[in-house]
């Protein structure tokens, strides 16, 4: 009966709420970007886009391990992808500036897809291998000064939230920028908003930042060394 009353706030309130602040944030962040540094913007924007979301979810987040980020080092991050809703807690709560690695398509979204080009989030074609190598490369001299990349290693949602097979691109452009991979893991999305439905639910999500993993002893050669031990700090965090 919970679930059935939660479907009309979610229609009623969520949904357009969403969408006016999507709109809002969008625009800010556009004129925003025009005078200030995106960095700034996107704690000015993109920050609180997030956090008004979660919010209206309602989605509290519980966080352990901020003791080991430090705010003037960049890192290549890397999380498990459960649901939409990891961005949320992802950009709501990491609390350091990062930019996206996220798929073509989404630079359509209205508002939202000329706001995270305006801060200079990364749009990657999936289905051109070197179209997607080249926007990469291009997008080192973002990753600078305590700016970080973010990129989700499955390359896709999991719809049971089992991790699936990593791919390369995270782990080669850590060892190319000698950058140390910061692991993440997020709990808890999948049940808040599954994969491909939009069965809203509120909850409680758990993001859990794990120490930093020095990249400077691994090569090309033993790159499945530095997946194998991200997968197993990530998973530990799940389990």
């Amino acid at each position: 009966m919970k679930r059935k009353i939660y479907q009309f706030y979610k229609w009623l309130f969520f949904i357009p709420i969403l969408a006016v602040s999507t709109c809002f944030f969008g625009l800010l962040a556009v004129v925003l970007c025009l005078f200030m540094d995106p960095k700034i913007v996107g704690q000015l924007s993109g920050v609180p886009w997030a956090r008004v979301n979660s919010f209206v979810t309602p989605m509290r987040v519980r966080i352990r391990g901020r003791e080991n980020v430090n705010p003037t080092q960049s890192y290549v991050v890397c999380a498990n992808h459960q649901s939409q809703y990891d961005i949320f807690v992802l950009y709501g709560k990491l609390g350091i500036d990062f930019k996206w690695v996220m798929k073509a398509e989404l630079r359509k979204v209205p508002f939202l897809g000329v706001a995270c080009a305006r801060l200079g989030h990364i749009f990657i074609d999936r289905s051109n291998t070197e179209k997607a190598v080249a926007t990469i490369n291009a997008a080192r001299e973002k990753i600078i000064n305590g700016t970080s990349v973010l990129f989700f290693p499955e390359g896709t949602r999991s719809k049971d939230g089992q991790m699936l097979r990593f791919k390369k691109g995270a782990f080669s452009f850590a060892l190319e920028l000698g950058l140390p991979i910061l692991p993440v893991t997020i709990s808890g999305t999948k049940d808040i908003l599954p994969t491909d439905t939009l069965d809203l639910y509120p909850g409680t999500a758990t993001m859990i930042i794990h120490p930093p993993i020095d990249t400077s002893g691994y090569t090309k050669e033993n790159l499945p060394e530095l997946m194998k031990k991200t997968r197993e700090a990530i998973q530990k965090g799940l389990n």
